[in-house]
Formats: C-alpha cells, structure tokens, sequence
C-alpha cells in the first residue's frame, strides 16, 4: 500500500517517515515553507537513534498526483479545525478502475478528539479511528522530532464507528514494521475517549506553559473529573487509566534529543507556532457540547476554551499567563455555576 500523509507535522511526519525507514511507500502532504524544506532537503526526522533523512515525493494536494491508485492509504494528519477543507479537497479526487477516494479509499484519522470521525464518516465510506499516543514535535521547517524509545509511540486502531477488516490489520502490520505498536481494537472509539480526557490538560499547558506542576496538576484533576462526569452522563466508555497504563507500560520512554527543543503537546506547539488557530474547540469543547446536551455544568472546559481560542487568535506566546491566574479565575468559574445554581430562578 502507498500511504499518502495529510498533514506532514509533527505527528504526520514521525509516521511518514517511520513508515518509509521500513521500506513503505510514503507521499507527504504539506505547505508552505514545510513543503519547500521536503521538497529541497527531504524529511528529516530527529529521533533517539540519529537524525534520518528521507527523499519522498512531496505535494501540496492531490493535483500532482493525479489520479489515485486502488491501493493508496490516505492517513489524515491535519488538527480537526482545518479536517473539513482537507476531507473536501480529497473525496472526489478520481481513483483508477473507477470511482473517488471517497467511496474506495481507506481514511486514517491521526488526530486528537473525536469529531474527525464524525466529519470524515459523512463523506467516506471507509474510515479507521486511532487513538494516538505519539510524543512529537515540528522543529522546523523539513524538520519533526519523535522522542520515544524502544517504540516511536502507540497506536489503537480500528473501523468507525466499531469493528475490524482486513484493511485495519494490515495497515497495523506496516505500522508495527516502523517502530510502533498498533493493536487493532473493535472499539477503537473507547480508547479516543480516554484521550481525549488526556488531551483536557493540553490547554493548561498551552496557556501556562505547563502540567507538570503541583498546581497545574491539580487543576488538570478538576477538569477531567468534569470530562468524566459528562461522559458518564452521555453514557459514553473510555478505558480507564489502569487499562491505558497496562497497554503502554514502559514501551516509550522519552529521552533528550540532540538539536530538538524541549517538547510540548499539539495546543502548546500552535501557539508556539502562532499558527492563529488551536484545537480546543474539539478537545474541551467536546466536553463543553456533550455538557449542554446531557446538562452538566462544564465551568472549567468552557474557561479553557475560550481561554485558548482567545490565545492563538491574538497570537499570544504560549505560556504567558502564570498558572496562579489560571487557578484563580477556574476557581471563580465554578464559584459563579455554583451560585446560579442556588440562585432562585423566576418563571
């Protein structure tokens, strides 16, 4: 299979090109002065054993390709805010023996959050969640970084909206080829679940600069407990961290990287970036959607939200607001939900 990555990031890239060291046909996808750099000097990859270099063939969209091979893999690696123009680009383009992408091709969701899915499912027939457990970094341009060792990271996938195929099992053997673990699950959604409670406290380090801190941890504590209860509300399963801690264990161990900067998540590596954009619309804003629909207050998920949105639109430097201002103003968040709810309320 010819897997063609969307999205040729810091996730996107440490796959492509972990996918091609074992041998596998990659096609990266990109823009802007990162598809210069792929273009002129190839992908480079920092990871713990060198930095490795890879010649692929680099596009901007699929008008270079032309038309698609019955055996392509497309692997959607883009964050969920710029998913739906990507999804539209690519589901008609023509596939040799007849029909579009979107009607033959499989579609591989590398991304945070669930509502990829959703996007995805209303325009492809064949679409494979992961959960992806994959620490990386863009560095710069032509340049991504991937810290973990002996596996590169972890990745639960499988059919949504549930099940298992053929197709899923041998894209997890060409993954598991290139220093990754790939179980295949029927209910790869429960494992997007729990990442996604993971994922909350990507905003608090977007914002304050970390969650490693006594406080931050505290307060990334509160918000899962909101995250769980609206799930639980909305009757939705996630595995649990007893089962997340089984399935990794010490599989990937980060080490420091020559020439890579200091590591942070997606949310934090967008304001870095100045991008303009972040995903927390889809990470605590699902719980923040989930909690209007199954009315449970979402003080705290809402304040991160807007929060960060705030941030990468006025291209605020990641990490600016101490985490002392975070805490107080989370504190006089739920203050405020719980002296409404106490508050006689007139017919």
């Amino acid at each position: 299979m010819r897997y063609i990555i969307i999205g040729a990031g810091a996730v996107g890239g440490t796959v492509g090109g972990r996918l091609a060291q074992a041998g596998r046909e990659v096609v990266l996808v990109a823009r802007g002065k990162h598809l210069a750099a792929l273009a002129e000097r190839g992908l480079r990859l920092r990871v713990p054993e060198g930095e490795l270099t890879y010649r692929l063939t680099a596009v901007d969209g699929p008008g270079p390709l032309g038309e698609l091979r019955p055996d392509d893999v497309l692997v959607l690696a883009v964050k969920t805010q710029d998913a739906l123009a990507v999804l539209d680009t690519w589901g008609d383009v023509p596939v040799a023996g007849g029909g579009t992408a979107a009607e033959r091709l499989p579609l591989v969701l590398l991304q945070n959050g669930v509502e990829g899915g959703r996007l995805a499912l209303r325009r492809f027939r064949h679409v494979y969640g992961v959960c992806v457990w994959l620490p990386s970094t863009f560095v710069e341009p032509g340049v991504v970084s991937a810290a973990g060792t002996p596996l590169t990271g972890i990745l639960h996938l499988g059919r949504l909206p549930h099940g298992t195929d053929d197709t899923a099992h041998r894209i997890a053997a060409d993954l598991e080829a290139s220093h990754f673990e790939a179980p295949v699950v029927p209910d790869v959604a429960r494992w997007q679940y729990a990442k996604l409670l993971a994922n909350l406290s990507n905003a608090v380090e977007a914002l304050t600069g970390t969650r490693d801190t006594g406080a931050a941890q505290a307060l990334y504590k509160r918000v899962r407990a909101e995250g769980e209860a609206v799930l639980d509300a909305a009757g939705i399963a996630y595995t649990s961290l007893e089962e997340q801690r089984a399935a990794r264990g010490d599989k990937v161990t980060l080490v420091p990287l020559d020439g890579a900067p200091r590591g942070g998540g997606s949310s934090w590596q967008s304001l870095v970036r100045g991008t303009g954009t972040i995903e927390a619309d889809y990470l605590n804003g699902e719980i923040v959607l989930l909690g209007r629909l199954h009315g449970v207050p979402t003080p705290l998920n809402e304040l991160l939200q807007r929060l960060a949105d705030r941030f990468a639109r006025e291209r605020r430097a990641a990490g600016s607001m101490p985490v002392a201002e975070l805490v107080r103003r989370a504190d006089a968040a739920e203050g405020a939900v719980a002296a409404d709810a106490g508050a006689p309320h007139g017919s």
